[in-house]
């Protein structure tokens, strides 16, 4: 009796601190519940490559996978489609013109020097890139598409007049090791630093070495454009000798925390391949995650609620008694989704409700057993002590084998595959201890008492001649 009173101590406190958990951490949800962007992306032949086979698809696949783990985005979804294209999800991302701005461009950067005598003409040209990308930012606000589109031409002319006052170098994005955003001191703004691998590092000393007091300034174009309006710098001629070495460097560009961490995602993810295009960007509402929300909901109590009034109606007070263990086993599943940080999808809630049945299925086993052994004429407590023994082996067989199923989903499949895998896996293991500690617990407590020993509540229409030796205390 001791024994039982500690375990129902323990399963309280679990409760509580489930209760805790759920109340001060929120769930995750996945596209399909709460919205986010769509992207489908068409990748390009080139004159080089005429045809996109498998192996230059996964390649871009990578790259682009690579630059949404670094969005930090929960349960993204990269998949081929068909030949040529890829999709995209990304649950909770509302702005999808970001979304596409890291995800489709090809992100080439390279350091180039300023060719000699064009000083005056890059003084005005950075003004105009300044203006102009200023208003740019204006127009955005209220949007004129029109005045967007005349903005962009001349934003383009002059990014392409810039350029021409430059000559490229061998340094180039292949050379880089790592990028990172970091804060600019006590301002708010924010840089990007970057690592170049050991012979990056060598051309970056022999560039800064080369400009190093002269006046002309090292620019860093990303996509053949200037990277942001103070894209160019100047070396002091303090490096005149051998140039800024250490093999790492950083572009003070006065960027918000938002760009400082799209410009290093992508170029820490790498250079596409081959071309791409987004063809599709959408963005799904929130209002369909809604929707699916409640129908999940109301299918997952629905369901619930039939399979407590079965066990109540056939299986009488064991079948109360797992019930309230069912409830145990959903609030703690739920709070470990939580604080896991697992990301509910539909059907990762196919998943969790998949689990009841699984646990379910362990009560049944255990409640025949329970009732064999009545039949047999074995007192109460000993039948409900041999029902958990003998439906042990069953029990664990088949979550074992369930367990390996969602292993091998896991492992082989992607996006809401892996997470209905991981749903129903974590939940299998919770309706393991539920079945076999919860609802242990909870029987002998409840046939300890007096008034609940009746043989009726638990195995009906038991032959008289057992009854009597079935009411007795062990």
């Amino acid at each position: 009796m001791g024994r039982q009173r500690s375990l129902l101590g323990l399963i309280l406190v679990l409760l509580i601190a489930a209760a805790v958990v759920i109340v001060k951490v929120p769930a995750r949800l996945g596209l399909d519940l709460q919205g986010g962007s769509q992207l489908t992306i068409q990748v390009k032949t080139t004159e080089e490559i005429k045809e996109i086979t498998e192996r230059e698809l996964e390649a871009v696949r990578k790259v682009i996978e690579g630059r949404v783990n670094g969005l930090g985005v929960s349960e993204p979804l990269v998949q081929t489609v068909g030949k040529n294209q890829i999709l995209v999800q990304l649950p909770g991302v509302n702005d999808p013109q970001q979304a596409e701005r890291v995800l489709g461009g090809t992100a080439q950067l390279d350091f180039r020097k300023q060719k000699p005598g064009t000083e005056a003409q890059l003084q005005i040209e950075k003004q105009n890139l300044r203006e102009k990308t200023e208003r740019q930012a204006q127009l955005r606000k209220a949007p004129d598409q029109t005045a967007i589109a005349n903005n962009q031409t001349q934003l383009k002319a002059t990014n392409d007049a810039i350029a021409s006052l430059f000559e490229k170098t061998e340094l180039t994005g292949k050379n880089l090791k790592d990028a990172y955003p970091e804060p600019a001191g006590a301002s708010k703004n924010w840089h990007v630093g970057l690592k170049f691998d050991p012979r990056g590092g060598e051309l970056f000393a022999e560039l800064t070495k080369s400009i190093a007091g002269t006046g002309r300034t090292l620019g860093i174009f990303l996509d053949g454009a200037p990277i942001s309006a103070d894209f160019a710098y100047t070396v002091d001629v303090q490096y005149a000798q051998t140039g800024i070495a250490g093999g790492g460097a950083v572009i003070e560009g006065n960027f918000t925390a938002e760009r400082a961490t799209d410009i290093a995602v992508q170029l820490r993810g790498g250079a596409l391949p081959v071309p791409v295009e987004v063809v599709e960007n959408r963005t799904v509402g929130a209002t369909l995650g809604r929707d699916s929300i409640q129908s999940s909901i109301y299918a997952g109590l629905g369901g619930l609620f039939l399979v407590l009034v079965f066990m109540v109606v056939y299986y009488r007070l064991p079948g109360l008694v797992a019930d309230i263990a069912l409830l145990i086993y959903a609030v703690l599943t739920y709070a470990a989704f939580n604080l896991l940080g697992v990301t509910l999808t539909l059907p990762g809630i196919a998943g969790f409700i998949l689990s009841i049945g699984m646990a379910v299925d362990a009560n049944v086993l255990i409640f025949e057993r329970t009732r064999e052994e009545l039949r047999a004429g074995k007192t109460l407590y000993r039948s409900i002590e041999a029902g958990f023994y003998r439906a042990f082996p069953s029990i664990l067989d088949g979550h074992v084998t369930t367990l390996i199923s969602c292993g091998a989903l896991f492992w082989l499949g992607a996006g809401l595959v892996k997470g209905f895998a991981l749903t129903l896996a974590l939940g299998v293991l919770l309706s393991l201890f539920t079945s076999l500690t919860c609802t242990r617990t909870l029987l002998f407590y409840v046939q300890s008492i007096q008034g609940f020993r009746k043989l009726e509540f638990y195995c009906p229409k038991l032959p008289s001649a057992n009854q009597s030796q079935a009411e007795a205390t062990p």
